[in-house]
């Protein structure tokens, strides 16, 4: 994946949260909830977790650890994205389609 389709990442190693300025046009409270969700992911479980779309538009929410970090969740990591999926549904479909209407669409038109 290209860095223009990172929508978010945070990482439990250096403490840092990053929100791709392409990206800049959703609404403050949306990027502010994004922040909420990534942070409270990595203080959770630990290691990198990132939301990132794949060419088609689809949302991924995805966590990677360190080969020795034996503090990672790596059960716990998949039982949170399923958690963050049910319960921030209508988001992440938003977030879908706004992708799918602002990047993929415009790339298609040749803009």
């Amino acid at each position: 994946m290209d860095e223009q389709q990172i929508l978010c990442a945070c990482s439990a190693y250096e403490e840092k949260y990053y929100f791709n300025p392409r990206f800049s046009s959703l609404p403050t409270q949306i990027q502010q909830e994004l922040q909420i969700m990534a942070v409270t992911m990595t203080a959770d479980v630990g290691g990198v977790f990132t939301m990132e779309f794949d060419e088609d538009g689809t949302l991924y929410l995805s966590t990677t650890a360190k080969e020795n970090d034996f503090a990672y969740d790596e059960i716990g990591s998949h039982l949170k994205i399923k958690q963050y999926r049910t319960r921030y549904a209508e988001l992440l479909e938003n977030l879908e389609k706004y992708y799918q209407m602002f990047f993929v669409d415009a790339v298609q038109k040749g803009e």
